[in-house]
């Protein structure tokens, strides 16, 4: 008898287990906010690569559903307000456009104080990426603004200049006011009488279309994007070089909260995302180019002396980056070192040599 009621207690267990509810996934709400609007690239790749990658890797898990609400074009913040948006908690995840913010992020501007070495996307992004992570000076300076840094991205090719009129060297910068971003402003010093103009990638159109500037430094995908061969029909084709510019951080208090597993997953997606978003801006550079001249605009290349005379001239940006951060007691010049040192390893040297073994 007593063998027989515990056959009977056995099976009602299992059919009991059988029967109940499979546990539910946990939902962890996530609120990205980009200044930029959704076409921009690399916000319509957060969309397309970056949140679908991270939801298949949760449900191989099973244990965790992100609920994505994504707020980009300046609904919560502007384009140089993410920094601020994300440290404030307005969102919980943000692509922040780190060349506006120089003064707070100096380490971030290690490839944009060294132009003319590399105008490959890919390259530049995993060179960035890999000091961010081997030395603690740019996690450090994220963390001062109460967020947590992921991946550094590149989301242009190179850096050109447009121009309304016609343009064949630097003769024909000389005394024009040129639109920038940032630090790549720096480069216009050595150029006779050209005057440097702040904007945003999105102000581009409209200070051209205006006459408050005469050209812009900007990349053949975001010229295609922004319809720049409307108002600017002359490209130069400098090769600048490649910028990091984007970097994804998260909320300190947000990350805090957030499971391990889920914490993994995001910043293993941030890595892929890095070298995606690279890839499409190396891969969409030519068919860029193209349809800028499709669009009725006309492309010059810049000869390589002229190329060699304008890295000449600009002051050593690097070097006062450098010591800049050395003089905080941050490690810049065996950061600048090293960041040279992987672009050298990856076939890139470049027109000047940055670390100081050439002088002006």
């Amino acid at each position: 008898m007593i063998a027989k009621l515990t056959r009977r207690t056995a099976l009602a267990t299992a059919l009991a287990v059988m029967a109940a509810p499979v546990m539910a996934a946990e939902t962890i709400k996530a609120v990205v906010i980009d200044g930029y609007p959704a076409r921009a690239l690399w916000v319509k790749e957060f969309t397309n690569f970056f949140i679908p990658e991270v939801d298949k890797r949760l449900a191989e898990g099973g244990n965790y559903v992100m609920d994505w609400q994504e707020s980009y074009g300046g609904s919560i913040v502007k384009p140089k307000g993410v920094l601020e948006g994300i440290e404030l908690g307005l969102g919980d995840i943000g692509i922040v456009t780190t060349i506006f913010h120089n003064s707070k992020l100096p380490s971030q501007a290690i490839s944009a104080v060294t132009p003319f070495v590399a105008a490959d996307s890919r390259a530049v992004a995993k060179a960035v990426d890999e000091i961010a992570k081997e030395f603690p000076t740019m996690q450090n300076e994220f963390a001062a603004q109460n967020q947590v840094y992921l991946a550094t991205g590149v989301v242009l090719d190179t850096y050109q200049l447009f121009s309304k009129n016609p343009i064949n060297g630097l003769a024909d910068v000389e005394g024009g006011k040129v639109a920038g971003a940032g630090m790549n402003l720096r480069y216009l010093e050595g150029i006779d009488g050209a005057a440097g103009v702040r904007g945003g990638l999105t102000d581009f159109y409209n200070m051209l279309q205006t006459g408050l500037v005469d050209h812009a430094m900007l990349w053949p995908e975001a010229a295609k994007t922004f319809k720049i061969a409307e108002v600017a029909p002359y490209m130069l084709k400098a090769d600048l070089g490649a910028v990091n510019s984007k970097t994804i951080t998260v909320n300190k208090a947000y990350w805090d909260g957030l499971p391990e597993e889920v914490q993994g997953v995001l910043q293993e997606v941030a890595v892929l995302y890095r070298d995606h978003v690279a890839g499409i801006a190396m891969d969409r550079a030519a068919e860029s180019r193209e349809a800028y001249v499709a669009a009725g605009g006309t492309i010059v290349e810049m000869s390589a002396e002229e190329r060699a005379a304008w890295a000449a001239a600009i002051p050593d940006i690097a070097g006062e980056w450098a010591a800049g951060l050395d003089a905080k007691g941050e490690p810049g010049t065996d950061m600048l070192n090293a960041y040279l040192g992987k672009l050298k390893e990856a076939g890139f040297e470049g027109v000047r040599d940055w670390s100081g073994a050439m002088t002006n």
